[in-house]
């Protein structure tokens, strides 16, 4: 049997059955291992990791502890309640803002990675160029925050540096737009996002791309990438304040467990506890040499639970609304049997989008395309519930290859 156990719960003879910790570096070669030593214990806790999973038929129980399933049932019933919040209107429909968005995203990758090679000679960032790009992004969001959120999903392993610091970008000005933040604002905030980890362009390409786990000399230079990147963006007289707060220090976590000063909630601005958020998320969504990504609604789920430690939860349940319980790209399914993806969140009502249609489970076979509106009742292009969100690998579907369908 599974549980899930505080780390402060832990004792010699128990079999580790997960660290839950898919977004951070930890100092054990395995995921799964009995505890042998005091000191294994240490090192879980010295490392931030403050719930994991046992297995208590290969080692020591604890009595009172949820199972696994127990924990995800209640995590479940709190994102439900989380979802009853109104969101922001579209102005433009998917399909009309679908091709615009793609444009937007390949001119920004372009000049990520020309900031990048940029930065590797030396030079300061060109803001006249930057500024367009974010003022681009920051367009396509107002009029259908969808196109670029269901983009981010799509990612090349072998640019995903430069996809990533996109994808931060969207994100962000999505977020500070959701919570009404005021243009100025918003528009640093996604200078900040596209910049944040140009101190990556001081790291080896074989440290950032290593298929295995890093050892503690190579992840100390990955830590330096945010002081980094903040030496580097200062170079260029016109960046502001926020964009050097937000590169030095997406990091940092409010439990102090963060890097490069270990700053505590009290002493990370607003703005830098958002790009966190962000950050994370794209981070364990993406396929990367190294690990395989998390589907989006598992992901916004994991990140509430680490919320209690990590991240401000007041802000992380926001981020929730924003980008939707199940987010653009996901792949659901339906009461029907059938598997759909989301492409367009309901104005009032997360846990009923607009979802796609494409495969039948019961007879495992693709079907006609069909968009399903499960606000609407029967015979009003709705009348289907989702059941749950599924992994594509499960099914062997490329639920994003139906996405542009709206």
């Amino acid at each position: 049997m599974l549980k899930k156990v505080d780390s402060s719960q832990l004792r010699v003879g128990m079999f580790i059955h997960d660290l839950d910790c898919g977004w951070m570096e930890h100092p054990f070669v395995r995921n799964r291992f009995v505890i042998t030593t005091e000191d294994e214990i240490r090192k879980i806790l010295a490392a931030g990791i403050r719930t994991v999973a046992i297995d208590c038929a290969r080692g020591l129980d604890v009595s009172n502890a949820p199972t696994v399933a127990e924990a995800e049932a209640a995590t479940e019933a709190e994102v439900a309640a989380i979802a009853a919040q109104p969101i922001t209107p579209l102005r433009t429909t998917l399909a009309e803002e679908f091709d615009r968005a793609m444009t937007i995203r390949r001119q920004a990758a372009g000049l990520v990675k020309t900031v990048m090679q940029d930065a590797r000679l030396g030079k300061a960032v060109e803001m006249d160029r930057v500024s367009p790009v974010v003022e681009n992004i920051t367009a396509s969001i107002l009029r259908n925050a969808s196109a670029l959120l269901g983009l981010s999903a799509i990612k090349n392993k072998d640019d995903y540096t430069f996809l990533h610091s996109v994808s931060v970008c969207t994100l962000l000005v999505a977020f500070c737009r959701s919570r009404q933040m005021d243009a100025e604002t918003t528009y640093q905030a996604g200078i900040g996002g596209l910049l944040h980890d140009t101190g990556k362009a001081l790291v080896p390409d074989a440290i950032l791309n290593k298929p295995g786990r890093l050892t503690e000399e190579e992840f100390e230079i990955v830590r330096r990438h945010p002081r980094d990147g903040y030496d580097l963006l200062r170079r260029s007289p016109e960046i502001g304040a926020i964009p050097l707060d937000i590169t030095l220090h997406h990091h940092e976590r409010r439990d102090g467990t963060g890097y490069p000063d270990r700053q505590g909630e009290q002493d990370i601005s607003e703005l830098a506890q958002m790009a966190a958020i962000v950050d994370v998320y794209d981070a364990i969504t993406a396929d990367r040499c190294y690990h395989k990504g998390m589907p989006a609604a598992e992901a916004l789920r994991k990140m509430y639970e680490w919320s209690k430690f990590h991240f401000n939860p007041a802000l992380t349940q926001e981020f929730m609304r924003c980008v939707g319980i199940y987010p653009i790209g996901t792949l659901v399914l339906l009461e029907s049997g059938r598997l759909g993806v989301v492409v367009e969140p309901h104005e009032t009502s997360l846990l009923t989008p607009k979802v796609n249609v494409f495969y039948s489970t019961r007879s495992q076979t693709y079907i006609k395309p069909q968009v399903v509106d499960l606000a609407r009742g029967v015979g009003h292009g709705g009348g289907d519930k989702i059941v749950r969100h599924e992994s594509p690998e499960k099914w062997q579907v490329d639920p994003l290859r139906f996405l542009t369908v709206a």
